[in-house]
């Protein structure tokens, strides 16, 4: 684990694998209150699963986990872009990159694509949105993960009372721990998958979730998909996501030229964890492809 210095002086905290000089580095961007830790079924295992070497990077968006404080100015989604900018250029300034979001970790990519599209066309080969929201593309019904999650922290709080935010803060509760796994979870999880979600999401309460959710509610991506409408996109949903609707993330995939939606069965909105098995194939395809088109 390491740390890289933004310009403001702002750490993010960065966990790497595989071989650092590698031509192809794949960036794994996690979702809305949550760290770097949500990819621990992916990143480390990538490597082994892929035929050449491989960088594999993954970080903790300001604000989230190991790194440092957020703003209220500082919590957009233009400043997350700009983040993974100077991330790519100071931690990975060479090679062609695929880039991996989750969630808001999706939108920080296409705030990329927007804020910097040199940078995107010159090192960027392949993106992989899970669970992200095409935004302006669909409809006003999609329900985005931060209202979910207010409207999670509002049912709880009817049947616990005034003390939910330290039930979240202090310990992991049955009934906090049965409420996420029913709101972002599908068929069947694992009992220890859902209790690292339930300790991130603590660990980043309120402070964290708070000032995110004005950015994510208000972030428009119609630009950055059209920046991005050379690049080839694999987005992926969970048929039990009840945050992201599947026609959400199909319509996101039809807005650009190179578009593959998929639908994982029985999964829901925690893909890094639930369903990285039926992704760690599809990722390790898309990297072989970067190789050879190096």
């Amino acid at each position: 684990m390491t740390s890289f210095e933004l310009a403001d002086g702002t750490l993010l905290r960065v966990a790497r694998w595989g071989d650092p000089a590698a031509a192809v580095t794949v960036v794994f961007s996690h979702g809305y209150a949550l760290d770097h830790r949500s990819w621990w079924r992916l990143a480390p295992l990538l490597p082994d699963a892929v035929e050449s070497p491989v960088n594999v990077l993954a970080y903790d968006h300001r604000g989230h986990g190991g790194s440092g404080r957020v703003s209220r100015a500082d919590a957009t989604m233009a400043r997350l872009g700009d983040d993974l900018a100077e991330l790519l250029e100071g931690a990975v300034p060479t090679g062609r990159v695929v880039l991996v979001g989750h969630d808001m970790g999706g939108l920080a990519v296409m705030s990329l694509t927007q804020r910097h599209p040199e940078l995107f066309a010159e090192r960027v080969a392949g993106l992989v949105l899970l669970a992200t929201s095409a935004g302006g593309l669909a409809t006003e019904a999609s329900a985005a993960w931060p209202n979910a999650l207010g409207r999670l922290v509002r049912d709880l709080g009817s049947v616990l009372g005034s003390k939910i935010v330290g039930l979240v803060r202090e310990h992991t509760s049955k009934a906090v721990s049965a409420g996420l796994r029913w709101w972002l979870f599908g068929d069947d999880p694992a009992p220890e998958d859902v209790e690292l979600t339930v300790q991130m999401i603590r660990g980043n309460w309120p402070h964290t979730i708070a000032l995110f959710r004005p950015a994510l509610d208000a972030y428009a991506r119609e630009a950055a998909l059209l920046l991005a409408a050379g690049t080839p996109l694999t987005a992926i949903v969970g048929e039990r996501d009840r945050l992201i609707p599947a026609e959400d993330v199909e319509s996101l995939a039809g807005a650009v030229e190179n578009g593959t939606a998929i639908v994982i069965q029985g999964a829901g909105h925690v893909l890094p964890l639930e369903a990285a098995a039926q992704i760690l194939p599809r990722l390790a395809a898309i990297v072989h492809a970067t190789q050879r088109s190096r």
